[in-house]
């Protein structure tokens, strides 16, 4: 057996350098994120909804799988990467849907790091972010077919899905919309909330 042979047979457990750069890339904007986070609580007081804790929980689900998938398995980046597509796009769609009640004016959300934006805002940048590194990761990580990896993305993506529709189903329901303004300094906006809509003569 020649040693190019025996290169192409063990393909699948080299280093890919394009689902590394992914693994890195990822692993630091996992790490951004959970710091970003808890610093919102613990550094600026401010106070997670329900929905931000879904949102902190797959972040720092997915820092998790990277940190220790590059630390026990770095030779094989992209099966990495593919293990933390599902909670990527569950925090993914969470944030999306945070942010979308945000700009419906369903909700109001204090600044958060900065000023720039919301929490939920810059929760979606994390998780945009993510999504493309580690969905790249996986892409071009996997010694598969082009078939065989679209569908096993697309499987570790509606798994995502169905974890991010149980988190939004199962949270508590949202607050009732005050039937007074809220006082600035009694209750600042330190969490997400239901906005006070003056009634109309």
């Amino acid at each position: 057996m020649t040693d190019s042979t025996s290169l192409e047979q063990n393909t699948g457990h080299l280093p890919n350098n394009c689902a590394a750069s992914c693994l890195a890339a990822a692993l630091v904007v996992a790490v951004i994120g959970t710091a970003g986070s808890v610093y919102l609580s613990m550094g600026l007081g401010l106070k997670a909804c329900p929905l931000c804790f879904y949102q902190r929980s797959f972040v720092m689900a997915v820092l998790a799988v990277l940190a220790l998938g590059r630390f026990v398995e770095r030779s094989r980046p992209g099966l990495i990467c593919l293990l933390s597509v599902p909670p990527t796009w569950a925090g993914l769609g969470v944030a999306a849907f945070h942010e979308y009640l945000v700009l419906t004016g369903v909700l109001e959300c204090p600044a958060a790091l900065f000023g720039i934006g919301t929490a939920p805002a810059q929760s979606l940048a994390v998780f945009i972010a993510l999504a493309v590194a580690v969905t790249g990761g996986a892409w071009c990580g996997r010694q598969e077919s082009p078939r065989q990896r679209a569908c096993t993305l697309f499987v570790a993506v509606m798994l995502g899905a169905v974890m991010e529709g149980a988190c939004v189903k199962s949270s508590l329901p949202l607050p009732p919309v005050p039937a007074a303004a809220y006082d600035p300094v009694k209750q600042p906006l330190d969490t997400c909330r239901r906005p006070f809509s003056a009634p109309k003569n």
